[in-house]
């Protein structure tokens, strides 16, 4: 971190190249759009390397990031009238039917079926509910390091993950997630369970 507050470019394009996939996957969980997704990752760059001498160092530099890409985030879908609907072809529904399906086109349509109606569920919490969500289930982080994130408490984190448990449960429950779970659709699973 020394060598990218001195200005040493090549160090932050390490660290860009290192967290480049998670940030993108942040901003897509929290936007629901890949374009915007793209936009984000790359502004929430450029906004560290500008701010990177106010990184103090009291956290992960992932958790100042994903701070900066959540706060990018939720401006986003404010700036939308309207959060569009979620489709099958909603980049998060779409690659995570793929690559749980193994390959069976029918177990890739139901799959479809039940990821779009998690994901809609998941878009209509609350943003701070969603990127808590996002932050533990999908993106693997800590109770401790989203509040960090957050700048709250571990309990905070826990009651937000319960609250949005009980709400996505709700949504789901005429809807069953099929059989054989695996992969990135398994940590939602669990979450819910």
């Amino acid at each position: 971190m020394l060598r990218v507050q001195r200005g040493d470019r090549a160090a932050f394009g390490t660290l860009v190249s290192r967290y480049r996939a998670r940030i993108y996957a942040l901003a897509l969980h929290l936007t629901g759009n890949a374009s915007d997704a793209d936009d984000i990752t790359q502004d929430a760059f450029i906004r560290a390397y500008r701010a990177i001498d106010t990184f103090a160092g009291r956290s992960e530099f992932f958790t100042w990031l994903y701070r900066i890409v959540i706060n990018l985030s939720h401006s986003a879908v404010r700036a939308r009238a309207r959060r569009p609907r979620v489709d099958l072809d909603d980049p998060r529904v779409a690659i995570a039917a793929v690559v749980d399906s193994d390959g069976d086109p029918q177990r890739c349509v139901e799959l479809r079926q039940s990821y779009a109606r998690l994901v809609r569920a998941l878009d209509d919490l609350s943003p701070t509910l969603r990127s808590t969500v996002v932050l533990v289930a999908l993106q693997g982080l800590s109770y401790g390091e989203a509040a960090v994130v957050f700048g709250c408490t571990e309990g905070t984190i826990g009651w937000r993950i319960h609250e949005a448990r009980n709400l996505l449960r709700r949504a789901m429950e005429d809807s069953p997630v099929p059989a054989r779970p695996r992969t990135g659709a398994e940590r939602i699973r669990r979450l819910l369970s």
